[in-house]
This record gives structure tokens, sequence and C-alpha cells, in this order.
């Protein structure tokens, strides 16, 4: 296969059809994607680079780097939308590098391993979702590689080249998301003299002893730590006392203690990975070749240390019940690995079409479950905005599902191409079904362009409930929204002191006793904006029915 059309180089184009997608289809998604912008644009009219702020008040939840790199690509680019889109898919593209360079230094020998690895993590359904969001975790998935990546080298050889790595995925990793870095690396770079040894073709480690290994460790783990100190702690001082608590406690231990709170089960994640690997778990193929690895996992160091990457964190995010499907991408590279290997030194050889008839039933099926929502022929009651749905995309879906049980190749990295480019459709035609959803009912801008226009008319606005910063960015608006319902009499009080006002409030169904003055269909319900003599005459209509 010429080599711009190599497996990994292919992975990657999955990855510009991916984003293409998601750019033309997609808003930005309220209320997590809104409020990183919301953060990054105080920053931005700030002028504060150290102390984050939402709405007006320091923001501890996340450290900074992700809102940095939105300012560093408004500063080359001017204040702009697609940007902000971009910098966490872009590390969800640096992963599917990392992961094929990683499987370089883990399996020197096995070309085949290091060309299917970034085709199993794209080929991930879940992963080729998450890969086009604005989330923090597929930065740490990328922080996670290359720490990992400096382990390898910094055990293996001498020098300084891959305790650097580490120490800057470590620093790094905790401007993104605290400590959750450690959890990632630390557990892997413990048990170095345990799985290196066990590789095939290990050389001399730069060091016998693993106390030297140790202390090697320390040193890069604190260098980065230190990293993150340097913004820290003038953060702290400057952001004040609840701040610096907030990030000194609340993104470590604080958040340990809170997350045991039984918000779901245990088996919550077990129950949910075989989905979020399709197509993977239903290829029979893949399932003979793991039975035939079988005690090679052990074995083999490098199996070895993958599984001791993916079962630490996966064992540790089930403990804690507060859980997130997201929470689990950063170990995505790890089980890519461990199938890449697995395919890989199996004697597969495709015989007919049998061994593609299951994944590619269940994706023609999700095909055909679009299609049917599009006429509203699905059983049950059916959410408000599915007659909303573009499900004629859904053809689509079952064109490339036909086509791949059609092409069946003998080849087995081919078979592992025309896999990945399932979820690669399903995850492109959900974009585009959705697309008329989405823009009716997940985008801010257009309340957010008339809240710009009633600030520069100097209208007060207030936002009855819980704000997240979804108008901030894409209303460019310059004062911090005023927050009301969050106290008693606080209404009364903003409506008495502000005669000029507008009130944004949301429900589920809209009263009908007085006229807003602006509705916009908002998820299951309507956001409605009131003027002050509405609020007056009609006192708790802005309470949620």
């Amino acid at each position: 296969m010429p080599a711009r059309l190599s497996p990994h180089n292919l992975a990657a184009l999955f990855w510009v059809l991916l984003m293409g997608a998601a750019l033309y289809a997609r808003p930005h998604l309220p209320v997590d994607e809104t409020r990183y912008l919301a953060v990054a644009w105080e920053m931005w009219l700030r002028g504060d680079f150290l102390v984050p702020h939402l709405n007006g008040e320091t923001y501890s939840h996340k450290p900074p780097l992700l809102f940095w790199l939105m300012q560093a690509g408004w500063q080359v680019f001017g204040v702009n939308e697609w940007w902000p889109r971009l910098v966490a898919p872009l590390f969800g593209l640096g992963c599917l590098f990392l992961v094929r360079r990683l499987a370089i230094e883990l399996w020197p020998d096995d070309p085949c391993t290091h060309d299917l690895a970034p085709m199993f993590l794209v080929g991930c359904a879940f992963w080729s979702l998450f890969v086009t969001l604005t989330m923090f975790d597929m930065m740490l998935a990328f922080f996670g590689l290359l720490g990992l990546l400096g382990v390898l080298i910094a055990y293996r050889k001498p020098g300084l080249l891959g305790l650097c790595y580490l120490a800057v995925a470590v620093g790094l990793g905790l401007l993104t998301k605290g400590p959750a870095i450690l959890l990632h690396i630390l557990p892997v770079a413990l048990t170095a003299p345990l799985w290196f040894p066990r590789m095939s073709g290990a050389t001399q480690p730069a060091t016998d002893k693993p106390g030297f290994w140790y202390l090697k460790l320390l040193i890069a783990v604190g260098v980065g730590i230190g990293l993150a100190l340097a913004w820290a702690i003038p953060a702290g001082i400057a952001g004040g006392d609840a701040y610096q608590q907030e990030i000194f406690w609340g993104q470590a231990a604080g958040r340990m203690v809170q997350s045991f709170a039984h918000q779901r089960p245990l088996w919550w994640y077990t129950a949910l990975l075989p989905v979020l690997v399709l197509p993977w778990f239903i290829w029979p193929p893949l399932w003979k070749a793991i039975r035939a690895y079988g005690a090679e996992f052990w074995r083999d160091g490098a199996s070895l240390m993958c599984l001791i990457w993916f079962a630490t964190a996966f064992i540790a995010f089930s403990l804690i019940s507060g859980k997130q499907l997201h929470y689990l991408l950063p170990e995505f590279p790890a089980l890519a690995l461990l199938l890449a290997r697995s395919l890989s030194k199996s004697d597969f050889k495709a015989e007919g079409r049998r061994h593609l008839l299951l994944p590619v039933g269940v994706f023609g099926v999700l095909g055909a479950v679009l299609i049917l929502l599009q006429f509203g022929m699905l059983p049950g009651r059916l959410p408000v905005w599915s007659s909303e749905v573009d499900g004629l995309w859904g053809f689509g879906l079952i064109a490339v599902a036909l086509a791949a049980f059609v092409y069946a190749p003998a080849k087995i990295t081919n078979n592992v191409i025309v896999l990945s480019a399932l979820p690669l459709t399903l995850v492109v035609v959900l974009h585009l079904a959705l697309a008329p959803v989405l823009q009716a009912r997940y985008n801010m801008a257009p309340l957010a362009k008339q809240l710009q226009a009633w600030e520069r008319d100097g209208i007060t606005i207030a936002y009855f409930g819980k704000y997240h910063g979804q108008f901030q960015f894409l209303g460019r608006l310059t004062q911090p929204m005023k927050v009301i319902g969050r106290r008693d009499n606080d209404v009364a009080d903003f409506l008495q002191e502000n005669p000029d006002s507008r009130v944004i409030t949301y429900y589920k169904i809209l009263p009908t006793r007085a006229d807003p003055v602006v509705t916009y269909p908002f998820r299951q319900g309507v956001m409605a904006v009131w003027d002050h003599a509405t609020l007056v005459a009609n006192p708790g209509i802005e309470n949620r029915l």
C-alpha cells in the first residue's frame, strides 16, 4: 500500500472527515462547549491570563491550558468561532500519531501492529464521536501517551529525552485537567521493572537498579509538578483564598471525596464498554485472535504494560461513583494497541463474508432506525424533536455497510480499515441527520446576538436560574450576566433596581398568560425573554413549569 494511503495516514484522513462533518453540522453545544468559550472570552476581555473567570467570578473547575490555547489561536487568526472548536480535536489527531509511535517502541519488529493501532483507535465509535468535541479528556489522552512514551524511552535509554517527555506530559497534563494525568501515567511508570524485562528483544535498561529508576521518575514527575506550580502558585495568590483552596484541594482530593456520592453503580463502565468499542466487540475474528494470543498478554512485557495502563484506570474510575464516559478516553489507546497486537499475531485469513455479518448488520440496523425515525415509525413515545431529524441520511450508513460486506477483503489490514469506516460513517451520518435538531434547539447564537444588541442599547439583562455562560462568547458580551432566582426576593430586587431590563428563563412548557419578547426552542422546551413590565404585571411568571 503506498505510503500516502498507509493505514495511519488513512486514520488521519478519517479525522479530517469527522471534523468536517462536525464543523458543518454542529453549533457550539451548551453547556460545556459554550462554557469553555465563555471562560476563554472573558480571559481575552480582561487580558488576565493567570486566573480564569466565568461571568465575572473566578473559574476553578479546570486549569487554564485549553483557554490559553484558544487565546493563542485568536492572537494569530483573530477572535473567531472555528479555532476553539479545533483545539481539543487536534490533540485527538495527535493521539493517532502518538499511538503509532508508542506501538513502534513496544513492538519494533511488528509493522502490522504499527499500522493497525491508529485504525483500531479511530475505528471505535466512542472515540470517533468524542474526538470532535471540545473536551479536556482528549488533551489528557495526548499527554498520557506522551508521558508513557517518555517512560519507555527513559527506562530503556540513557539521556534526558525520555525524562523531558515525561516531565512535559505531567506538567501540561496537570494544566489540562489537574492530577488526573498521574492516574494515566504513574501505574505504568511505577511497574516498569516488572513489565520491561518481559518485552520481546528488551535491551539492557538505562539503569539496572529499580531504586535509581524511581529516583529518575521522582525527578521527572517533580519537574512536571513544578511546571504546573509555576502557574498555580501565582494564580492562587491573585485569585484569593477561595480560588486557592479550589485549585489546590478541589482539583485533587476534594473532587475524589465528593465523587463517592453513588451516582452510578460499580458495574456501569463494564456494562457500557462493549458499546463504546463497537464494531470491534462484535467482530468474531478479533475474539479468535485474542483467545489465540492468550497467555502472551502476561508473557509479553509490552502487552502487560498496556494491560496495567488500561486496568488500573478502569478499576479506579469504576470504584469512584461519580462516573462520566469520557473519563475513559485516555485508556482507549491501550485497548487499540492490545487489539492491534492480537490481530497482528493471529493467522487470520478472511474466507467469504461471514465474519462481517454481525458488524455490518448492526450498523445497517442503525441506519434503518434513522430512516424509521424520519417517518415516525419507531414504537414508543418519541421525543418532541424526532420529527426534525433528517433520517434519510440513514441510507448512507446502510450503503457503506453493504459496500463493506461486498468488498470483504482478504488482507487483515484492509479488514480493519473497512470496519473502521463503519463508525466513521455512523458519526458523520449522525451529525448530518441531527443537524436540523442541533441548529434549531442547541444553537445559542441567535439569542446571543439579540442579547448583544440589547447590551449595546443599555438594556440590563438577567438570567433566571443557574447560568453557565452560554451567551457570553457567542454574543461577544462585554458585561457579566446578572443571575437571579437563586435567592429569596432577588427577582423583585432586580426589577426594582433595573427598570430597563429583560430576563431570560427556560421552560418545558411556556406560560400562556403573557407574551414574551422573544422565544427560542431549546432542548425539549423553550427559552423565553421577558421585559420588565411583563414581569412586574405577572409576578412569578419566570418560575419554570
